[in-house]
């Protein structure tokens, strides 16, 4: 046979190792969105009676510890990258369950305060239409875009964050000048802190919350077969990526709180940011809440796709019923049934939530619910914060899990001993405790609630976590 002539070799497509480490920062820092602080500012100087500073810095060193965590379970487990892999793995396969149940609540609640938070910033547009409508009018628009299969693109992510890249510049420059033209002393200290209003409680409080500014920092850990050098560029695109987010991050709520200090209510605490931009531009309170509105919105939409796969993937592998979770919209191939009860989830919790954060501002324990009250509650908008504090309840468990996984695998189980794989792991591990025990009494409440319905749900589906355990994975799009 004529070697010359013979059919060459089609080798099976793969997926090439293109991304360097820049390119990998980028999507973290895109992921993640640079106006991350923005959107929950006013809940953050609320809870911590200013000391939004501090409060993030102490996030970010949380997260930093955490991120070399997750990058080294990254190398470990390069095609899977989730928290419920790495501990189920590592750690036992039910301590594994409890930290994919969390990643359930944390998937089912990121639509939520999508919603919310777009339907306060639409109230401000427009406030002739009630909040409680445009809850409803976003959790339909997110689902019945989701179900017809819309897709954003690398473009138009990019094509934002150069959009919001821009809105951040111009609100340092507006800052800037209102605050070297303020009339009076300004206390460029005051926003770190603050002894008229600064307990510990309330400055970890407010950290427990500030972490939300992070999440999505993991998700770099999915691109590890398509990085160059992947075992040394996801551990550092992860890291960095915090760095980067926390110190922008930083920068802006100090601008922030040089503005509009704390002892100032505001008129509409989620939308806080834009007053505070508003103050020092007039221009910037549209622009501002029309970028965070775009923003929220495109998180929002992919928040309940991402929940969606993931009820899909268990619907599948029969940990849900398979007949309504499992099946997928041949027209438009997407997880149908599970988009929709994502999305009706979406509306009916932003409801219960903002009555679970009424119960108390409203007093509803000791005087009687009349009509009037209860529209206030379910236009409150006071949903946000708990559910804020909610999400990071489990996201907080899953870095937990993956600290005390990269622990075991790097430090514990390994022949050599070194420093440098206990002290990330144990510190990230022990800061996380201590941000989640410092989340609100309704948060801890609710999240407890929802977790001790999961172990329950997984001991009847196992039998008694005899059998094989429920599958968190995302399934690979279709």
């Amino acid at each position: 046979m004529d070697i010359s002539t013979a059919a060459p070799t089609v080798a099976a497509p793969r997926l090439r190792r293109t991304l360097t480490l820049w390119d990998l920062i980028l999507y973290g820092v895109i992921v993640i969105q640079p106006v991350a602080p923005m959107s929950v500012f006013g809940v953050l100087s609320n809870r911590g009676r200013g000391h939004v500073v501090t409060a993030i810095l102490i996030a970010m060193v949380a997260m930093l510890f955490t991120g070399i965590s997750y990058g080294r379970m990254a190398r470990a487990y390069p095609s899977a990258g989730s928290a419920f892999t790495y501990v189920a793995q590592e750690v036992n396969p039910g301590v594994g369950y409890v930290t994919g149940w969390s990643m359930v609540m944390d998937y089912m609640l990121n639509p939520l305060i999508c919603t919310v938070w777009c339907a306060g910033q639409a109230h401000q547009f427009a406030p002739g239409v009630p909040a409680w409508i445009w809850k409803i009018f976003f959790g339909v628009v997110f689902t019945l875009l989701n179900i017809r299969g819309i897709k954003t693109s690398a473009r138009i992510n990019a094509g934002m964050a150069v959009l919001m890249g821009m809105v951040v510049v111009a609100v340092f420059v507006a800052a800037a000048r209102y605050i070297f033209g303020a009339q009076g002393t300004v206390s460029y200290l005051r926003p770190f802190y603050d002894s008229s209003t600064f307990t510990w409680g309330n400055l970890f409080g407010c950290t427990s919350i500030a972490v939300l500014t992070y999440i999505g920092f993991d998700g770099i850990s999915t691109l590890s077969e398509e990085a160059e050098n992947p075992r040394r560029n996801i551990l550092l695109a992860t890291v960095l990526t915090c760095l980067v987010i926390g110190v922008l991050s930083a920068l802006e709520v100090y601008a922030a709180q040089l503005i509009w200090p704390a002892s100032q209510p505001f008129p509409d605490v989620n939308t806080a940011y834009s007053y505070v931009a508003g103050r020092a531009w007039a221009p910037l309170f549209t622009v501002v809440g029309f970028t965070l509105l775009l923003a929220n919105f495109g998180s929002g939409l992919g928040a309940q796709i991402g929940a969606g796969r993931l009820l899909y993937g268990m619907g599948r592998s029969n940990a849900l019923p398979k007949s309504f979770f499992g099946a997928v919209d041949p027209k438009n191939h997407v997880p149908r049934n599970s988009v929709v009860f994502v999305g009706a989830a979406a509306v009916l919790g932003a409801f219960l939530l903002e009555i679970v954060a009424g119960y108390k501002t409203y007093s509803l324990g000791t005087s009687s619910l009349t009509w009037d009250t209860f529209m206030k509650i379910l236009n409150g908008g006071e949903a946000y914060g708990l559910g804020a504090e909610m999400l990071n309840f489990g996201a907080l468990i899953a870095f937990m899990g993956v600290n005390i996984a990269a622990l075991l695998r790097y430090f514990v189980r390994a022949q050599q001993k070194k420093l440098g794989y206990l002290i990330p792991p144990v510190l990230g591990f022990l800061i996380c405790l201590g941000l989640w025990l410092n989340l609100s009494r309704p948060a801890k409440i609710v999240g407890t609630i929802w977790m001790t319905a999961g172990i329950l749900y997984g001991a009847i589906r196992t039998k008694g976590f005899q059998s094989n355990l429920i599958d968190f994975e995302l399934p690979p799009e279709e």
